[in-house]
């Protein structure tokens, strides 16, 4: 289940709206993509289907001492697009955001 969103825009796909924010071509599959994280009831059935991609990530970037994306998981939208999110009680996704990835 998703618990929180860390974009606003975001939870605006979520929700059925469109975003000018995001590119017309990928909100349709971010909003899927969404309900399966909502749907989700342990972080591995997330692995399903393959073309999730679906990894842990590991920070290059420092943010307050800390690496930026360390301890998200992300899943693919298309080769640029992501939906990133922290794991968390074991169920449960938070700070959920589609991001650009490039």
């Amino acid at each position: 289940m998703i618990v929180n969103f860390k974009s606003d825009e975001t939870r605006l796909i979520f929700d059925g709206f469109k975003s000018c924010h995001y590119p017309p071509d990928i909100q349709k599959v971010a909003l899927r993509k969404l309900l399966l994280i909502e749907a989700a009831t342990s972080i591995n059935d997330l692995r399903v289907p393959p073309g999730n991609r679906l990894e842990k990530l590991v920070g290059d970037s420092l943010r307050d001492g800390k690496a930026e994306r360390e301890g998200q998981y992300s899943i693919r939208i298309n080769d640029q697009w992501r939906i990133c999110f922290v794991w968390i009680d074991e169920n449960n996704a938070d700070l959920v955001e589609i991001v650009d990835y490039y």
